[in-house]
């Protein structure tokens, strides 16, 4: 009997910039597939006991990353789930491999005009205090994006209706279960 959705083997990680959709369009993705959800800055704060910024002002962006590498690390293991990442998560070469040898990684990307949109929704990322949101994304997207596109699958997230997305990277995930193609969306 085909079944509706497909069953990763493995966990499913979204990557991209801030304000891509990782944590809005994952939440959505696990419900959908019946995947437990994590986002792994949620995660990092737990076991850490402070915020992002109170980590990287106290012990750095290289403590951060050991840390967020210790951290996806743990949460990859198990049963096959849905991890949102931090933007810079994939950036760090031990972080991306683990990655990519051990789960699905999908790369959701977006214009810089919708991630600005988004991001300025919320005033607790630490790499936008007191800047222009669409400078600092181009300056992102210039260096993140060539690496996010390492990804297994890439998926626009469009300015519209995160099901879009879902349905996206559901189909992805349908043509790589199927081994009909890359499942390249986008």
């Amino acid at each position: 009997m085909e079944h509706a959705f497909p069953r990763p083997d493995r966990s499913i990680v979204l990557v991209g910039l801030m304000g891509a959709g990782k944590s809005t369009v994952g939440k959505r993705l696990a419900r959908k597939l019946g995947l437990h959800f994590l986002d792994s800055d949620e995660e990092i704060e737990r076991a850490a006991d402070r915020t992002i910024s109170e980590i990287f002002e106290h012990f750095g962006e290289a403590s951060f990353r050991d840390g967020e590498r210790r951290v996806i690390a743990r949460l990859i293991g198990g049963v096959p789930k849905v991890i949102a990442t931090g933007g810079g998560a994939f950036m760090d070469p031990r972080t991306r491999e683990l990655i990519l040898e051990r789960c699905i990684a999908v790369w959701l990307d977006a214009d810089i005009t919708t991630l600005a949109d988004r991001v300025r929704r919320r005033d607790h990322r630490p790499l936008l205090a007191g800047k222009n949101p669409v400078e600092v994304l181009q300056g992102l997207a210039a260096v993140r994006n060539p690496v996010y596109a390492l990804a297994h699958h890439h998926v626009r997230s469009e300015a519209l209706p995160h099901e879009r997305t879902v349905d996206q990277i559901i189909a992805a995930l349908r043509a790589r279960e199927d081994g009909s193609g890359q499942g390249k969306a986008g």
